[in-house]
């Protein structure tokens, strides 16, 4: 059997201060200022200091600059192309679905899928060669050459201005007067440079756009449905 432990009452404990006196030996920092080390640590981060500033930075072969350049970003020219091709094959699948749309619309029971094609791909050409020629680009800073840059984009807002407000009023008028056959044959295009032209404006420019199609609209008693 276990002794049990005898409890002693913190009455009966003795109290004492903790000894405040300085170390009697020696320290280790005593033992390094004697011997200097101190001092010799820092003339060595001095030359230290001193080599690497008199070293020089090397820097890379000018082959690997040109390569650090091409994957920074590729040539406005290759941009150019590639804005391009984006905008026009959107452009072209725009005609290519108000094509679809509007042989729908007009109940043509039997759909001739080559000539739509047909028609997609001459709607990517002629948008890839406006769009690479009037869209605004750094490649492709002015419409002509010798005129002020101030005065450049000035004429590319006037050019897609007159360019939606005359494809919106003329789309508006042959939607409503003209017979299916026009209707079919001259409403894809006219709707993609529609919305190219509007795009391309500045927000005042697009919304004075907007408002002369409105108002030959209702000028004409025409109707939207």
């Amino acid at each position: 059997m276990a002794r049990r432990r005898r409890e002693r009452s913190p009455a009966g404990i003795k109290l004492e201060q903790p000894d405040r006196s300085g170390p009697t030996e020696t320290t280790l920092l005593e033992l390094a200022n004697e011997r200097g080390l101190f001092a010799q640590a820092k003339k060595r981060e001095a030359e230290i200091g001193k080599k690497a500033a008199l070293t020089p930075i090397p820097r890379p072969p000018k082959d690997e600059e040109g390569d650090d350049d091409d994957e920074a970003g590729l040539p406005p020219a290759a941009e150019r192309v590639l804005e391009t091709l984006l905008w026009s094959v959107s452009l072209a699948m725009l005609h290519f679905t108000l094509d679809v749309l509007v042989h729908h619309q007009y109940s043509v029971d039997r759909i001739v899928w080559p000539r739509v094609w047909m028609r997609f791909g001459q709607a990517l050409l002629v948008f890839a060669l406006l769009i690479y020629f009037l869209h605004p680009h750094a490649a492709n800073p002015g419409l002509v050459p010798g005129l002020p840059p101030r005065y450049q984009s000035a004429l590319r807002q006037a050019i897609f201005f007159t360019t939606s407000v005359f494809a919106g009023c003329y789309l508006i008028h042959i939607t409503n007067s003209s017979g299916y056959m026009a209707v079919m044959k001259q409403a894809p295009p006219l709707g993609c440079l529609w919305v190219w032209s509007v795009i391309e404006l500045d927000l005042l420019w697009a919304v004075l756009s907007l408002s002369g199609a409105g108002t030959f609209l209702w000028q004409k008693g025409y109707s939207i449905k």
